[in-house]
């Protein structure tokens, strides 16, 4: 049975910006689980950068994520460096 995590979102955020970074939080969530492509990672987390493009907005949200969640998303997206696309990327 899946999880129910609470998202670190910013209240200033369209609706599209949420959608981008709820989606690449459950890609860390299916990561912890059961794998997720790496392919699909790399994608969902391109699209989280759009939205949240400093280097320390994105620890602070990695950080309140963790605190939520107990996952680390760091982990899987320094997988991401030396993975191919059908690689599975797993914490």
């Amino acid at each position: 049975m899946a999880q129910e995590y609470s998202y670190p979102l910013d209240t200033d955020w369209t609706t599209d910006e949420v959608v981008k970074v709820v989606e690449f939080f459950e890609a860390v969530e299916n990561g912890h689980d059961e794998g997720v492509s790496a392919a699909e990672l790399k994608r969902r987390y391109r699209a989280f950068k759009e939205v949240v493009p400093s280097k320390s907005g994105e620890k602070t949200l990695f950080r309140e994520f963790k605190e939520q969640s107990g996952l680390e998303s760091y982990t899987l997206v320094r997988q991401l460096k030396d993975a191919g696309d059908q690689d599975i990327i797993r914490a």
